[in-house]
């Protein structure tokens, strides 16, 4: 049995710092180099792909699996939220466009209420319309100017995360180990993201574009192994909670580094749609049998 104690949890903190690294380094990419999301993509999904190829072989494990098809829909739906936050990271400020990135919270309470047919608890409820409200706050300063395409661009991934982390969750429930599902999305995002890099146009690698790529592959890999081993050892709540720190972080950076300005608005639905994500983090409170 897994021992969990609150210390242990302080890895999302890492891995909520390397998760902000890597969008930083997709903005500045984008903006700076004129690189397209689909090769950022790429380069952000080919180094997870072969570095878990390549354990698998040396642990002598297999990436056959009886959910094939379960893995391509994750996959699928992973890919194209991927896609969307890169493109969001290139078209919005920083901390507005990571934090639409994880209203897939928001979509999940919908999904689970109108397709999977759950009945909604009071947290629920609550984490719902406040995540709700968050985005509305944050699309009115959207109308007022000539980013909404690309702000409602960027919401749609949320609902394609929303359903990739069902799908994750289904596919746990069937004992399929984590390594093998995050294989699975890093390999198709990155054949579909190839093919579209090769499709619009790939930017010439030079010294100075080299450490942006080497940046988001390993960052966004050695974020993903801290945020792993977050769950694996901390209180689940806590890292839920912790993990909207890559909006803090995201945010900070904008501000002081990048000299973007968040108005109120933005800051109330920012400050919203974390506080719903938290709120649907807390545990369930189960009812004593008499």
């Amino acid at each position: 049995m897994i021992k969990r104690f609150p210390l242990g949890s302080a890895w999302m903190i890492i891995a909520a710092f390397l998760f902000a690294m890597m969008s930083i380094l997709v903005k500045n990419a984008s903006t700076h180099l004129h690189m397209n999301e689909y090769e950022l993509a790429f380069w952000r999904s080919l180094l997870p792909a072969l570095v878990i190829f390549g354990t698998t072989l040396a642990r002598k494990k297999t990436l056959k699996t009886p959910f094939f098809w379960g893995h391509m829909q994750r996959s699928m739906a992973g890919t194209m939220a991927l896609l969307l936050a890169f493109y969001g990271l290139g078209h919005l400020p920083l901390a507005t466009s990571v934090t639409l990135n994880y209203t897939s919270v928001v979509f999940i309470a919908l999904l689970s209420i109108f397709w999977l047919k759950d009945k909604p608890s009071l947290k629920t409820w609550v984490a719902l319309l406040m995540g709700l409200a968050g985005i509305c706050l944050m699309l009115k300063p959207a109308f007022a100017s000539d980013r909404l395409l690309e702000t409602l661009i960027t919401l749609s991934g949320g609902i394609f995360t929303a359903f990739a982390l069902l799908q994750v969750r289904e596919l746990s429930l069937m004992g399929e180990p984590a390594w093998r599902i995050v294989f699975y999305f890093s390999a198709v995002a990155t054949i579909v993201s190839g093919i579209a890099a090769t499709w619009f146009g790939w930017s010439h690698l030079t010294s100075e574009s080299l450490p942006y790529i080497i940046g988001i592959g390993v960052a966004g890999l050695l974020a993903q192994l801290a945020m792993t081993h977050a769950y694996h050892v901390g209180q689940k709540f806590t890292v839920a909670a912790l993990s909207y720190l890559t909006v803090v972080f995201s945010a900070i950076y904008g501000v002081i580094f990048a000299g973007e300005r968040i108005g109120w608005l933005e800051i109330l639905g920012i400050t919203a749609v974390i506080l719903a994500g938290i709120v649907s983090s807390v545990p369930e409170r189960k009812v004593a049998k008499r």
